[in-house]
């Protein structure tokens, strides 16, 4: 069986970091997944005045998975611009509520806090909350003006992302821990406790611990391994996965997926680490943050052989010490260690 892939390479270093990832894929399973590249990024938002045409979803709506390198580049085009005009409707479209971020050190990596022996798996609601986009400007320019920015928390989105928290931890350790901040925040997130509670009387054998954010982040740094699945709300989901790919060791290995655990949609994989334009010509961007997402697009392609397989390679690449510090190594060197573990 092959999988129809699509590439976004994007801006700055998504180019260099995809290209690595379909070398390995290329080495590990010849043939095994078809790519068509689309090179949408700020580039095409100054030449059309849009981040992909008009037709962009249905065209993405036929493949099988896709696999993007990074969006952004500040200095040509606003974030608010290049973000909601092509990651933000992709995952939208194509209800991909659940953003999947693992956390923890590849051998050879030194993470800050000189810790080892934890393995995090955040879960961030990824289509409303927050970033709904919902609110507006009035009197803009005047003493008076007004920003508002509205949180959409539905019964449908929070209970279908705690379900699907409730449903890894049951695969894990039968440990979750629920992220909000219900003492400030009286209704949306005192409705995410609810939920919560509601959808643990479904789930006996998992033990549940509510936390606060800030709680919870002060535990990410002080006692990792004391946490195994966490679900939170878009924002906070956000900043606790970044705080989770420092305690990992940067940016440089945080892998993530976008997925529609329904698969009636396309589901999307991508490295979290950005564009990073001021590196993108020197040739050192890390591809193994990538070459992670790689695998996890594998395993949700039913390819967890081949992912493993990767995996592997790319834990004997770090335990060498290929990758494991930020600007040291060539993209190229890394990738041909880990292209070589695939050898072995």
């Amino acid at each position: 069986m092959t999988h129809k892939i699509a590439l976004i390479p994007g801006d700055g270093i998504g180019t260099a970091v995809v290209d690595a990832a379909m070398q390995v894929a290329d080495k590990a399973a010849p043939g095994l997944l078809v790519p068509t590249r689309f090179d949408w990024s700020c580039d095409t938002y100054l030449k059309t005045g849009r981040m992909m045409p008009e037709d962009g979803i249905e065209t993405l709506r036929g493949f099988d998975a896709i696999f993007l390198g990074a969006v952004g580049w500040p200095a040509k085009v606003p974030d608010a611009v290049s973000l909601h005009g092509l990651l933000l409707p992709i995952r939208k479209a194509f209800v991909q509520y659940a953003n999947i971020r693992p956390h923890r050190l590849l051998p050879g990596v030194q993470g800050p806090l000189r810790k080892e022996g934890f393995d995090i798996l955040c879960i961030r609601e990824n289509t409303e909350g927050e970033y709904s986009g919902a609110g507006g400007r009035v009197h803009q320019g005047t003493a008076n003006e007004v920003a508002v920015e509205t949180a959409i928390f539905t019964r449908a989105g929070v209970e279908r992302i705690l379900r699907f928290g409730f449903e890894q931890a049951m695969r894990r350790s039968k440990r979750l821990a629920s992220v909000t901040k219900s003492n400030a925040q009286k209704y949306s997130m005192v409705f995410w406790d609810e939920v919560t509670d509601q959808l643990a009387a479904e789930y006996l054998e998992v033990q549940v611990s509510h936390y606060h954010v800030d709680a919870i982040a002060a535990r990410m740094v002080m006692a990792p391994e004391t946490l195994d699945v966490i679900v939170a709300s878009n924002l906070f989901g956000d900043i606790l996965t970044d705080l989770g790919a420092a305690i990992q060791g940067g940016l440089g290995f945080a892998a993530s997926a976008n997925i529609d655990p329904t698969r009636a949609n396309p589901s999307m994989f991508e490295p979290v680490h950005g564009s990073a334009p001021d590196i993108a010509h020197l040739g050192i961007a890390n591809p193994i943050a990538a070459i992670w997402s790689l695998c996890m697009m594998l395993d949700h392609l039913n390819e967890s052989a081949i992912a493993a397989r990767i995996m592997r390679a790319l834990e004997a690449t770090t335990a060498q010490g290929f990758g494991t510090v930020p600007g040291r190594d060539k993209t190229e060197t890394i990738t041909a260690a880990i292209l070589g573990a695939l050898e072995d």
